[in-house]
This record gives structure tokens, C-alpha cells and sequence, in this order.
């Protein structure tokens, strides 16, 4: 299965995945602004944008096959969902990963006895229980939560909702959201070697704080950047500010 690839720039390479219900798209910006200096490479992950769907959204076998489509090393920037498959690529391929980017993203998205830092299980639940009746309005009420609480939440709400079908319908979204019932990836903190960056919205609701900062104390190597003002996409909601300290991270590692 070969995934949708949109690559831009020359330098080092970079691979951005995008979170559940997106596609690669959504790092337009960010992309263009670090195209001066680096070959960014913006992965559709299966089921979403131009990608082919799986049955079932495996975060091992998913995280495989991006790494199938990369026969060199890469720096890894992955947000919310892409960071989960971001977590897994680094564990299974250290050799290949040579820093990762965590945006807004944790190890387990739903709130237990061991894990406060999610959702409780009804949330995202009732996001699949509502995609095949309501596709659209689902998937915008969806981009309505993540960036609630951040300045400037309605316009940016807007430049999202106006790509959220630019690769296409998405095919394949309901596995993925299953993967993020069930995905426990603490185990995989002590596998992770390569530095780390992280970057977390304080008013997060979908990956509240606690996890970037669980994250940071159980990585080898993390760098905690913690956006007061933002919600769940500070590289949207915060643009300028999240592309200065990616790049200073990107060039650090690369």
C-alpha cells in the first residue's frame, strides 16, 4: 500500500502526520514557512485525504508502513493521532528517526484509574457513534472542540474547514478513531531515544497538559514547550511561535 505523499523544499527531510480526521494538508503553513530550509514531506495516513483505507488501524502496522515510504532518515513531527503513529515509528525504527516533534499528542487518549490525562471513553465514542449519519457536521464539530478556549478559535476553525475536504472524502476514519479507544503506548516512552520535542495547548480538552508532561519525565530526551493561550493545535492557533522553536529543534537534531 503506498499512503498520499505531498513533498515541498530541499534540506533535510522532515515528515509531518497530521491528526484523526485531517489530512496532511492542515500543515500547509507551517509547511511553507519551513520549505526554505528543509524537504517537508506531508503524509495522508490511510483512510484519510488521498489515502486508501485499512480495515483495521493498527498503530504498529500503520507506523510501518509510513516508514516504507522513507528509505532515509527523517525528522518526525506528529500531531494528535500522528504523533501516537510518531511515538510507535520511533520504537520500531530507532535508526531511522533521527528527532520527533509531539504536538498535542499522548500515549493513551482516554481517561482511566491509571491515566488522567484524556477524554473519558463516551467522548470519543459518540464521535464514531455520529459519523455515518452526520459525516460533515461531525467531522466540523470535531475541528469546533480542538481549537475551543484559543484566541482567534473562530477563524481559524474557518481556514481549517475550508481544506477538511481538499484531498477528498475520507474513507476510512472509524478504524483509526478505534485505535484511539484503545491505544496504550506508555510502554513504548522507555523505547524512544532521539530527542524530543514537545508542544502542548494549556487549555486542552483532547490531550490535556498532564500527558506532555508525562511525556517529558518518562522520554530520554524531551523538551516541554507549553502554549498558555492555546488549545489543541497550537501550530495553528499560534503559528509563529510554534514554527521558531520547531525549527530551532529541527536544526538541533538534524
Amino acid at each position: 500500500m503506498t499512503l498520499f505523499v505531498e513533498s515541498r523544499g530541499r534540506g533535510p527531510d522532515v515528515v509531518m502526520l497530521h491528526g484523526w480526521g485531517l489530512h496532511g494538508g492542515v500543515f500547509d503553513r507551517v509547511a511553507d514557512v519551513l520549505a526554505a530550509h528543509y524537504c517537508v514531506h506531508l503524509v495522508d495516513l490511510p483512510g484519510h485525504g488521498a489515502s486508501a483505507p485499512l480495515a483495521r488501524f493498527d498503530a504498529d502496522a500503520v507506523a510501518d508502513l509510513v516508514d516504507a515510504q522513507f528509505p532515509f532518515p527523517v525528522q518526525v513531527v506528529g500531531w494528535s493521532l500522528g504523533g501516537l503513529i510518531a511515538q510507535h515509528w520511533a520504537a520500531r525504527h530507532p535508526d531511522k528517526i533521527k528527532s520527533l516533534a509531539l504536538v498535542s499528542t499522548s500515549p493513551r487518549f482516554v481517561r482511566d484509574d491509571s491515566w488522567p490525562h484524556a477524554q473519558q471513553r463516551a467522548a470519543i465514542e459518540a464521535v464514531g457513534a455520529s459519523l455515518e449519519g452526520a459525516f460533515e457536521q461531525t467531522l466540523e464539530r470535531f475541528l469546533a472542540l480542538q481549537m475551543m478556549g484559543a484566541p482567534a478559535a473562530r477563524d481559524t476553525v474557518k481556514a481549517v474547514r475550508e481544506q477538511l475536504f481538499s484531498h477528498g472524502r475520507p474513507q476510512g476514519l472509524l478504524p483509526a478513531l478505534e485505535l484511539l479507544l484503545e491505544a496504550d503506548a506508555r510502554a513504548l516512552a522507555g523505547q524512544i531515544h532521539c530527542p524530543v520535542a514537545l508542544f502542548y495547548g494549556v487549555r486542552d480538552a483532547i490531550t490535556p497538559i498532564g500527558a506532555g508532561r508525562w511525556l517529558q519525565s518518562a522520554l530520554a530526551d524531551a523538551t516541554l514547550h507549553e502554549f498558555t493561550q492555546a488549545s489543541h493545535a497550537p501550530f495553528l492557533s499560534h503559528q509563529d511561535e510554534f514554527v521558531a522553536k520547531l525549527a530551532q529543534h529541527l536544526e538541533a537534531s538534524a
